[in-house]
């Protein structure tokens, strides 16, 4: 496969970065060290544990390399020599896997610059010398091939840039990304919390946190409203033979949580040392051995590995649900439908579990417990169309609100074999048009990506670049002619037949906890004011005005206003920074000369003193922002005085 310019420099880079490593710490064992979006790393097996010395070290190294001006030599060899030069440099105990992987009769290449010879496909730059701007930026653990029951090994990553400029905005980026970062500002503004003791990847919604989760829930289930949709509630469980007849287990089996099933069934795989994957796998297995045994005792083909007897026993088992829309199918499906009823718009907050591996968690944005404000829509063919629409329409409104409109469009289509795909080719065709043709219509350029469909069906991806011009993957709207044939859905249509209705999935957020990760670092924890946990903070200078203080505070509660009033001891330069801290987007600073004239004095923190003003006109320009749902100002940079309070 084909390289860019710049995928080829960072592969490079990877290859001396791996020359730097054997030179530093022979004894070493390399696994891989491919280039990725933002740079590229290198898998390592290595007793000593890396530090961010060990990292300077390293890069000094490799500058020395790059000085050198090693060529990169391209060398091809049969399959009994790659076996000898990996074993004879003492690297087999990765690379003859890597080797193995390599299908019989493709081309076996070596790269090698200086003394460091790689098993690599290539490409490369010609010299080292042309390596004049990269940097290693941080040490990770890492599975061997991402596998958990495997050893894990030291990842290095780094990044490299045809130019030091742009090595240089890159790391002024990745230093506001830091600024920004959601797990630190969660933690600083108690946004959220996870807690070993709960489990590594399942959000704990604090008091704060909950309040925007909530202002998001509740503005778009206003939209919902608009729309004709009906909410739902579903369960957090449902049967194992669901999810098989839906298709989630066997096409996301791994990533999913092992199924519940009978304790005594269960405890044999526990105590075999199963992990989450394997267990998954291995249910099915043992499930497919019961059904053969009873079925070879009764000499009998009744029992399938989906509902088995074992002992007599009938197991079926539930699992937690990693997708909401069966369990929309069978609201759909619990009552009879003319086409006069279509479309039917089901809408749910409903929590999903997916077993993601520790080392891929991130905080909110990669969980393994998450909310999504999902739909489905079930319609007529000739309907589609129009629905489609109307659900990207839902998207473009929630990301206009919240200032997100530098976005680009990825239809998700079908591989061209389509062998990791169900349903009929023909109903695909029809999807991925209905796809197509709406994407033209949202004004945005949009790239078509074969392989990136749902199995049932193609998507309409929305990827957001935050303010520092990062993506993110949020809103999708899917098309899907397969789950209503597996589930046998279907409606009376005007020729008083039966006909099978056409399903649309979407979820505009996304799921609420990746969607307010992203939003904390998008608006850097300053959220505009109908989001803020806080609207505002009352500030009284001293004890003397505390009796209004309380006054006012009545005043914004019963104006449905989120404030606080802060009654530590502290001067007001203090309290003030304390606001400061908490991105409190107000601060009113309450003094005597204030409660004779019933006004505050306004400090907001997009431009600092804003002068003395009626509380009454105070409170009608915040209700005012918080009903049009205003986005923040940008904040002055300059530092502004703290307002003068009497």
């Amino acid at each position: 496969m084909s390289m860019s310019p710049l995928e080829e420099l960072r592969h490079s880079c990877s290859h001396v970065l791996a020359t730097a490593v054997l030179r530093l710490f022979p004894d070493a064992k390399l696994d891989i060290g491919p280039p990725t979006d933002t740079g590229f790393y290198y898998d390592i097996d290595l007793d000593h544990k890396l530090t961010t010395e060990d990292l300077a070290k390293l890069e000094v190294e490799m500058k020395k390399i790059a000085d050198e001006n090693q060529p990169f030599l391209r060398k091809e060899v049969p399959r009994a020599e790659a076996e000898q030069i990996i074993k004879s440099r003492g690297q087999e105990r990765y690379k003859l896997g890597r080797l193995a992987d390599i299908p019989e009769g493709e081309a076996i290449s070596f790269y090698q610059n200086g003394e460091f010879m790689d098993l690599c496909a290539g490409t490369h730059v010609r010299y080292t010398s042309k390596l004049k701007a990269f940097k290693l930026l941080s040490i990770a653990g890492a599975y061997h091939r991402g596998d958990e029951t495997n050893k894990q090994l030291q990842r290095i990553y780094g990044t490299a840039f045809a130019t030091k400029e742009e090595l240089a905005a890159y790391l002024t980026q990745m230093e506001q990304a830091k600024l920004r970062d959601h797990r630190k500002l969660g933690k600083d503004l108690k946004l959220f919390h996870i807690d070993e003791d709960v489990g590594q990847g399942l959000i704990l919604w604090t008091q704060a946190g909950s309040i925007i989760r909530q202002e998001l829930q509740t503005f778009i289930a206003n939209e919902l409203r608009k729309q004709g949709y009906s909410q739902v509630f579903t369960p957090h469980i449902g049967r194992l033979s669901l999810y098989k007849t839906s298709g989630h287990f066997p096409y996301y089996k791994e990533s999913q949580f092992p199924p519940i099933v009978e304790r005594d069934f269960l405890d044999q795989l526990v105590n075999s040392g199963c992990s989450c994957a394997e267990m998954a796998n291995r249910i099915e297995a043992v499930s497919q051995k019961f059904a053969d045994d009873v079925n070879a005792r009764t000499g009998k083909e009744t029992v399938t590995k989906d509902r088995i007897l074992p002992d007599d026993q009938l197991i079926d088992g539930f699992l937690l649900k990693p997708m909401n829309c069966p369990h929309h199918i069978k609201i759909f499906a619990s009552q009879p439908h003319s086409y006069r009823d279509l479309p039917v718009r089901l809408a749910e907050f409903g929590t999903v579990y997916r077993w993601e591996q520790s080392g891929e968690l991130n905080g909110m944005t990669r969980v393994r417990g998450f909310t999504q404000d999902d739909a489905h829509l079930f319609c007529t063919p000739d309907q589609v169309a129009q629905e489609v629409l109307g659900c990207l329409s839902l998207v473009k409104t929630v990301l206009t609100t919240l200032g997100m409109q530098d976005y680009r469009v990825r239809v998700g289509l079908r591989d061209p074999d389509g062998k990791k795909f169900a349903g009929d080719p023909e109903k695909w065709d029809l999807a991925e048009a209905a796809c197509r043709e709406a994407a033209k219509t949202l004004g945005v350029p949009f790239t078509e990506e074969p392989g990136e469909a749902a199995f049932y069906g193609p998507k309409i991806d929305f990827v957001i670049k935050d303010v520092i011009g990062r993506e993110w993957q949020l809103g999708t709207v899917q098309v899907d002619y397969v789950l209503p044939v597996r589930f046998g859905l279907s409606y009376i249509g005007a020729d008083n037949t039966a006909h099978t209705p056409v399903m649309i999935h979407r979820a505009p957020f996304g799921s609420m906890e990746r969607f307010c990760g992203v939003l904390i670092e998008h608006f850097a924890g300053d959220f505009p004011l109908w989001l803020a946990p806080e609207q505002v903070r009352l500030v009284p200078i001293s004890d003397k005005v505390m009796d209004y203080a309380k006054a006012t505070l009545n005043e914004f509660l019963a104006a449905d206003l989120r404030v606080t009033l802060d009654t530590h001891s502290d001067k007001l330069g203090a309290k003030i920074r304390r606001a400061e801290i908490d991105k409190v987007p107000y601060t009113l600073v309450l003094g005597q000369k204030e409660a004779e004239a019933l006004s505050a004095s306004v400090r907001s923190r997009a431009k600092g003193d804003e002068g003395v003003h009626k509380v009454a006109d105070i409170i009608a320009r915040f209700k005012t922002e918080v009903a049009t749902r205003a986005l923040p100002e940008k904040k002055v940079v300059a530092a502004t005085p703290a307002p003068k309070a009497n």
